[in-house]
């Protein structure tokens, strides 16, 4: 099965990519590896989620809320990439979670992203990774995602 049609049968439908927060891009690609920006949890009604992991939301919760991240970052491939049949691998995911002090189960909550790029690509979903804990992020984000991404050669 293609990416698209994996994510059909989960259920999911890509967004169009959102704009970046701010003075830089979603994604910039040199040679064949696309670097993209920190992705977090799609917003609803207008909202994005707000909170830290570990008080306004359990482990079970964040890996949800990095799942919904994932897809926000599949969407800017699509966009860059033309189709995500074009990602070869990927190479790397990053978390940063806004997190209580006293959490510790950081690597549930992105498995949320690595569990669906797994679903999604297969081998080529699985990638190097690291998760850190941080004590804020913009507008009060429980999480964002960044990745780097191998696309196949025309």
């Amino acid at each position: 099965m293609t990416p698209d049609q994996e994510l059909r049968r989960l259920g999911l439908q890509l967004p169009e990519a959102g704009p970046p927060a701010g003075n830089y891009a979603t994604a910039v690609r040199a040679n064949d590896l696309l670097f993209i920006s920190a992705r977090s949890p799609a917003a609803h009604d207008g909202q994005g989620p707000k909170g830290r992991i570990g008080c306004e939301y359990s482990a079970d919760r964040g890996y949800e809320l990095a799942r919904s991240a994932c897809v926000e970052l599949l969407a800017v491939i699509r966009a860059h990439a033309g189709s995500l049949d074009a990602v070869a691998q990927f190479v790397e995911l990053q978390g940063f979670l806004n997190a209580d002090p006293a959490f510790e189960d950081h690597a549930r909550v992105l498995d949320g992203a690595s569990d669906l790029l797994a679903e999604v690509f297969g081998p080529a979903g699985r990638h190097a990774r690291s998760v850190v804990g941080v004590s804020s992020l913009r507008k009060g984000l429980p999480l964002t995602l960044r990745a780097v991404v191998q696309l196949k050669r025309a």
